[in-house]
C-alpha cells in the first residue's frame, strides 16, 4: 500500500511539473530574435554582411513586435519604453547601414542586441 501511494505521488508530481516549467511566449519577440541572431552573431566575428542585408527586416520585425499585444506573463509597462528604444536603434541601423564602416555598424548592432537582451531580462512579470 505504501509503495502504491509513493508511486502515485511521483506520477502526480511529474504530471504537474511541465505546467510550472512553461514560460509565457511572445511570438513577435521570438520572431525578432530569429533575425537578430542571424544578424548579430556573424557581426561578432566581424562579418557585417548579414547586418546590412537584414537591416530592413530588423526594423520590420521590431515594429511588428512593438505594435503587438503584450501577452499574459509579460510586463508591458516595463517592456514598451525599452522596445521603443530598440525600434529606434534598428531604424538607425537601417538608415546608416550602407554608409557606416564595419566597425561603426558593429557598434550599432551590438547596441541593438544589448537593448534586446535588456527587454528579455526585464519583460517577464
Amino acid at each position: 500500500m505504501k509503495s502504491k501511494i509513493t508511486a502515485l505521488l511521483i506520477v502526480l508530481s511529474l504530471a504537474a511539473f511541465p505546467a510550472f516549467s512553461q514560460e509565457a511566449k511572445w511570438i513577435e519577440m521570438e520572431n525578432f530574435h530569429s533575425i537578430m541572431s542571424v544578424s548579430f552573431h556573424p557581426a561578432e566575428e566581424n562579418n557585417l554582411k548579414p547586418v546590412r542585408k537584414n537591416a530592413a527586416e530588423l526594423v520590420a520585425k521590431a515594429k511588428v513586435w512593438q505594435s503587438s499585444v503584450v501577452p499574459a506573463g509579460f510586463n508591458g509597462e516595463v517592456t514598451k519604453p525599452i522596445l521603443e528604444k530598440l525600434v529606434k536603434q534598428c531604424e538607425l541601423i537601417h538608415a546608416k547601414a550602407a554608409r557606416k564602416t564595419d566597425a561603426q555598424l558593429k557598434i550599432m548592432i551590438t547596441e541593438a542586441h544589448d537593448i534586446f537582451h535588456e527587454i528579455k531580462e526585464k519583460c517577464r512579470k
